[in-house]
């Protein structure tokens, strides 16, 4: 007999079909008849009859016919919303879709793999993980070591060995020891207290790198979790099963403890949680509904997924990536720039100075190499960091399964990430900064030579000019972004917890300066494209002839004032895929094949300048008239 799951003011009701040819208008009327039923007051009706409501589904929220049956337009224990005419939202009503939901829609499961033993995980792996892009499962290797670890847990109880976390309470309690029968009863309420975060939810891409990211730690054997538990774990994570998980609560010692328990609740049924099937709803019905089961936390196994700091670790992977796209991205634009402003290749020679006695250009096209060049080796940097940190056992206690010991250390601790993402933030934002002035003398007419902020019939329109207010607002909200977060301790848990490292927050505000680096640079390559037009019918070099290409696939040249907002987002888009780069980079790696021996050190920003602008030539290298 099909069943459904229906959302009705914010209560989730299963409802049975024993005919499937009831229409979709009897499943919205039972449904209000069983949430009556509940309510002592009828929910403020006095029959079924006189309810107006439609019926949606919750994933993609499209729209279903009252007249349809459930048999033709429903699946199977499928997920839809009942909603009632004249309701307003409530302000906390967690709605049934996250954020950029439209991205869902499309979602396919994955067919391949990758395995996971705890020690080679990398960055880019992460990020695709949280795409969707694989599934998970365990080398045999993994296997044997959880089983092991497991076994030295199992020795404890069994002996009733007081350990900290496994036969004690937690923190301030740690000196409380529990009896054996009580010993489930304290994971689910450590889940259960520390389930404490605020805010947002993260999307699901976040949510499924942190879990992802939690599978990779426990597969060290170092956790004393059971394969049996971890199984499960796996198994949610491939039916992209993601628990609500909300961005604000860790301090980032000891672990991310709020967010990871919020992880760990939606896995034992408990709290709300999210799949492409179900969109929102109790976490219990989304498991059931792909066939799983709540876990069953055994002793210690609470602790086990909760303990560490994979929260900053997930979030700094995906800013260490984004921030290297938009780096070598950057690189480009200044590019295109560099041409429209008609400046000069030969400050990016590495002997320029020795017989060139004209290197007068700005300092936001001149100095290109060092501004871009630094920002490359602090994500270099940042990245040898997370690649550890996601590969390293953070929990505590920890167990050493060949020496059957149990101990307590700070491995938990997110210092060096937050440290690291600190540092990230400051590094990345120079992009931004440095691309703002080039904004500004692309829509400055007495720097360009171009018409005023790149319109004609200037005044009737305003073109540019408050395309560079936004970016000028960025590069300034970033600045107080990039005050670094882990400078700040503050004591918890009654002073056995006395230094933190403040790391949720480094990792968050570093992808949120990222972001608005991507930003101001979408806003610089709109402005170049567009100052292009100006200098036509010269053409500037085959790859950066290809990004403008790019561009005006997206979005057309801008003849009088329009709409602005989803031009900038729409080229953002194209630098968040690296569709910029992937148009360029044929062009630049033959560049380097042809011109640069392996010998030959060179800054990735400076080769990138004069590969893609080597034939530039108006004001200083009359060597091409026809080209820009």
């Amino acid at each position: 007999m099909p069943r459904y799951t229906v959302h009705i003011r914010g209560e989730w009701l299963a409802v049975p079909c024993q005919n499937c040819s009831n229409t979709i208008g009897w499943l919205g009327k039972e449904a209000v008849r069983r949430y009556m039923k509940n309510k002592p007051d009828n929910g403020g009706f006095t029959s079924v009859e006189e309810v107006k409501f439609y019926v949606r589904r919750c994933k993609g929220l499209g729209l279903l016919d009252l007249d349809d049956t459930v048999e033709d337009a429903l699946e199977d224990n499928e997920f839809v919303e009942v909603v009632i005419e004249g309701d307003i939202m409530s302000p906390d009503f967690i709605p049934s879709q996250p954020e950029g939901v439209h991205l869902y829609s499309k979602y396919r499961e994955p067919e391949q793999y990758i395995s996971l033993d705890g020690n080679s995980l990398t960055t880019e792996d992460l990020v695709n993980l949280g795409k969707g892009l694989y599934k998970i499962k365990l080398t045999p290797e993994a296997e044997v070591k959880v089983k092991q670890s497991r076994e030295v847990i199992e020795r404890i109880v069994k002996e009733q060995t007081v350990v900290y976390g496994i036969t004690t309470g937690f923190g301030k309690f740690a000196r409380t020891v529990i009896p054996n029968s009580k010993l489930r009863e304290l994971q689910v309420n450590l889940v259960r207290s520390h389930s404490a975060g605020v805010g947002k939810p993260l999307s699901p891409e976040r949510s499924r790198m942190l879990l992802a990211l939690r599978i990779n730690v426990l597969a060290k054997g170092y956790s004393g979790i059971s394969l049996e538990t971890l199984q499960q774990v796996i198994e949610a994570f491939n039916a992209s099963c993601l628990p609500y998980i909300p961005e604000k609560g860790t301090v980032g010692a000891s672990g991310d403890l709020a967010p990871l328990s919020h992880l760990a609740l939606g896995l034992i049924g408990e709290g709300k949680m999210w799949s492409p099937k179900s969109g929102w709803a109790d976490a219990k019905y989304v498991l059931e509904a792909h066939g799983l089961k709540p876990i069953k936390l055994k002793p210690k196994e609470g602790l086990a997924l909760i303990n560490g700091t994979q929260m900053i670790t997930s979030l700094g992977c995906e800013a260490v990536e984004r921030a290297s796209a938009i780096a070598r991205q950057a690189d480009i634009v200044a590019a295109l720039t560099l041409e429209v402003l008609k400046g000069t290749t030969r400050a990016f020679d590495t002997e320029s100075h020795r017989f060139c006695d004209r290197v007068q250009d700005a300092y936001t096209m001149r100095c290109c190499p060092q501004v871009h060049g630094v920002v490359n080796d602090t994500i270099t940097f940042v990245k040898d960091i997370m690649l550890t940190e996601i590969n390293s056992a953070t929990d505590n206690p920890m167990v050493f399964a060949q020496r059957a010991e149990i101990i307590s250390g700070g491995n938990f601790h997110g210092e060096y990430p937050a440290k690291a993402l600190d540092y990230l933030a400051i590094g990345v934002h120079e992009l931004a900064a440095i691309s703002e002035r080039r904004i500004e003398r692309l829509c400055n007419p007495s720097l360009s030579e171009l018409p005023a902020f790149l319109v004609t019939e200037g005044g009737l329109n305003s073109g540019f000019m408050i395309a560079h207010c936004t970016a000028a607002a960025l590069v300034s909200e970033n600045k107080a972004l990039c005050h670094p977060s882990s400078v700040d301790s503050l004591s918890t848990s009654a002073a056995t917890e006395d230094h933190v490292s403040m790391g949720g927050w480094a990792a968050r505000k570093a992808l949120r300066v990222i972001e608005h680096v991507e930003q101001v640079l979408a806003i610089e390559l709109l402005a170049a494209c567009q100052g292009i037009e100006f200098l036509r019918p010269l053409r500037t070099t085959t790859p950066l002839e290809k990004v403008y290409d790019l561009v005006r696939s997206v979005v057309r040249p801008w003849m009088k004032d329009r709409f602005m907002a989803p031009d900038i987002e729409a080229v953002h888009r194209l630098l968040v895929e690296q569709k910029v780069w992937e148009v360029a980079e044929p062009y630049i790696e033959k560049y380097r094949r042809e011109h640069i021996p392996e010998s030959r050190p060179v800054s990735p920003t400076a080769f990138t300048l004069r590969s893609l602008a080597v034939n530039m030539c108006v004001n200083h290298d009359h060597s091409h008239q026809n080209e820009l």
